[in-house]
């Protein structure tokens, strides 16, 4: 599992150990019985996940004070992930940096970013602040 999986599956795992436990609608309309066996499962809506209020809630209960909305070092830190320049140029990699590993500076922001843009495109909900 890569490190952009590692930070999705604890954000959205997260989102969904904080929410409450509802129940599915059932359908009233017809028996279930009245389905028919080979008609396909229906689709499963993702709920959509707010990464700022999971990441803020996240924050509320660090004693840290970390900076992640723009710094990709203190959003790793808040998910409790490796934040080692090893690990970034990793995540860098696997997000396919063209720029140089070795400015850091330069990797970190555009770590930041991408990450917030990766989200937003698996169902996250993020604000434009945290994408630029």
């Amino acid at each position: 599992m890569g490190i952009f999986s590692n930070i999705y599956n604890k954000i959205f795992h997260h989102a969904s150990d904080a929410a409450p436990a509802s129940t599915p609608a059932a359908a009233t309309d017809a028996p279930a019985a009245a389905a028919p066996a080979a008609a396909p499962a229906p689709a499963v809506a993702v709920p959509v996940v707010d990464v700022e209020v999971v990441l803020v809630d996240l924050a509320s209960k660090n004693a840290e004070k970390l900076n992640w909305r723009t710094s990709i070092v203190d959003l790793m830190k808040l998910l409790q992930l490796d934040s080692s320049l090893a690990s970034r140029k990793e995540l860098a990699q696997e997000l396919h940096f063209t720029g140089d590993t070795n400015d850091s500076a330069s990797m970190n922001i555009w770590l930041h970013r991408q990450v917030m843009i990766k989200l937003a495109e698996n169902g996250g909900k993020v604000p434009d602040a945290l994408k630029n």
